[in-house]
């Protein structure tokens, strides 16, 4: 297998390190040159959707992808509570207990349309309508009078019973009505719950929402999960045929080894293939394949909590890591 070219082996993973020049082996010239890596990098989408991406980064150094995938996670901002004010909690939940889910819950609110907060101000004077939303929760329990008779579910014998993220109320402050009237600020899941009541308790609160980034406080971080693996390859060195062969595909998941019409197994689809090793195992396959990863694409898996789209977080933390770079250039070097 070339230089590229991550081996997997029964017991050992070979050829892992990297050279100490990013996306270029030894036997290359080192000198980095953006036009030709401009013609050599591809991006290839697999599927997006409103929650989840799917997509490749083919070659590009570990570094680049990992602080690609570390941003998206950390360093990407987005809005969640920050502050709640509790002025009625009868309900068996505590008042920290119940900020904390509420800060937890995905918000749909673009966070391009505030500012950030300036912690160096008065604490008075630091929340103001250009960085915070208000989010307003009042619910009070009462019993059902026209419950369906030997009823014992407390959704039919019990009003407002259940309280859910979407019991939670935008209150717009100054001109927020108007900025956010194309974007309703509403929870990403509206049934996620936050307590139950019986006849009597009552929540009363109101949520502050500000800016924030996911090193501070994982309920700022805009996905649920972003990862990466490393793209699988199979290498057949001999023709596997006949029974041999049927064997040879039971050892890889579904869709990753055909049979052809004379009986010879061939690679169908590596992207598929969870490089589980059992096809080493079998000593009648010992020096037929080759197992790899491909040390320069990429395949990403992208999933949003709903604050954003799974493409707008990608394309923020190419922002962030642009904003990066341009910081370092702009700092004076040390004498």
């Amino acid at each position: 297998m070339g230089d590229n070219i991550v081996g997997i082996e029964y017991n050992r993973v070979t050829n892992a390190s990297s050279t100490d020049f990013p996306g270029h082996s030894s036997s290359e010239d080192n000198s980095w040159d953006i036009e030709k890596f401009k013609d050599q990098f591809d991006i290839q989408i697999s599927y997006i959707t409103e929650r989840t991406a799917n997509f490749d980064l083919v070659n590009i150094d570990t570094s680049i992808s990992n602080a690609f995938r570390r941003i998206m996670i950390a360093e990407v901002p987005s809005v969640a509570a920050e502050a709640v004010y509790m002025f009625m909690n009868t309900s068996v939940i505590q008042d920290e207990v119940l900020a904390h889910r509420i800060g937890l819950i995905p918000l749909k609110i673009d966070p391009d349309l505030l500012n950030w907060v300036d912690k160096t101000q008065d604490e008075n004077e630091r929340y103001t309508e250009e960085n915070t939303v208000v989010l307003s929760l009042d619910v009070v329990c009462s019993k059902n009078t026209h419950a369906p008779k030997n009823s014992t579910n407390p959704k039919e014998l019990y009003k407002n019973a259940h309280v859910y993220a979407k019991d939670l109320k935008f209150e717009p402050q100054g001109n927020q009505a108007e900025r956010f009237k194309n974007s309703p600020v509403v929870a990403s899941d509206p049934d996620i719950l936050l307590a139950k009541l019986r006849p009597g308790q009552e929540i009363s609160l109101r949520a502050h929402c500000v800016l924030g980034i996911g090193s501070d406080h994982a309920k700022f971080s805009p996905v649920a999960t972003a990862s990466y693996r490393l793209m699988p390859v199979i290498d057949i060195k001999e023709p596997i045929k006949g029974s041999s062969a049927k064997r040879f595909q039971k050892c890889f998941p579904s869709g990753v080894i055909a049979i052809n019409n004379n009986g010879e197994a061939y690679v169908k689809d590596a992207r598929k293939d969870t490089v589980s090793r059992e096809v080493l195992r079998h000593d009648e396959f010992d020096g037929k394949v080759k197992l790899g990863r491909k040390r320069d694409h990429f395949i990403f898996n992208v999933e949003s909590t709903g604050a954003m789209s799974p493409e707008e977080i990608f394309f923020k933390s190419v922002r962030v890591l642009k904003n990066k770079a341009q910081y370092l250039r702009n700092c004076p070097i040390s004498q």
